[in-house]
């Protein structure tokens, strides 16, 4: 019987274990490697989506809440595929998937994106600045959705059927 071949998904899963494992001040009891891999890729994704919000906006001339939309779906896509591949290493049916990522999404965009986001810039608050302090309310929301609702597992620590 042949040995499978580690995937790139298994690598970043047990390297997120890894380093969980080491974390100082008991925080290697509490911190699942899944929120490490969490905030690898969306930190990634977050860069992905302030790049296109200064291009959009700042390049182009875009208003900011068309702006920070447009940045925001690609980057949110982008974000879905990668925790779904790397992170949660989901294979349980992709359409279920989505459509509760795609709620998620929507309910952060409303609550975080643009009530957080737009309403600060409209107060003053550099764009950049507001969509940083956006994020991080965002981060917290999205982690435990992804986790316990889109790509929950089963007691048997499989992705549930829905």
């Amino acid at each position: 019987m042949a040995v499978a071949e580690k995937t790139a998904a298994d690598r970043f899963v047990e390297l997120c274990a890894a380093v969980t494992t080491r974390l100082p001040f008991g925080l290697a009891r509490i911190v699942p490697p899944t929120f490490l891999g969490f905030c690898v890729i969306n930190g990634f994704t977050f860069g992905v989506d302030l790049l296109l919000l200064t291009l959009l906006h700042g390049q182009l001339g875009l208003a900011v809440p068309l702006s920070i939309t447009v940045a925001y779906v690609i980057a949110f896509g982008l974000s879905f595929v990668l925790n779904r591949a790397f992170n949660f290493q989901s294979h349980a049916p992709v359409g279920k998937q989505a459509v509760l990522y795609a709620i998620a999404v929507a309910i952060n965009y409303f609550a975080f994106i643009l009530g957080v986001g737009s309403g600060l810039a409209e107060l003053g608050v550099q764009y950049h600045l507001a969509r940083l302090i956006a994020g991080a309310c965002e981060g917290v929301f999205m982690y435990s959705v992804m986790r316990w609702v889109v790509f929950r597992k089963s007691a048997e620590g499989r992705p549930a059927s829905r």
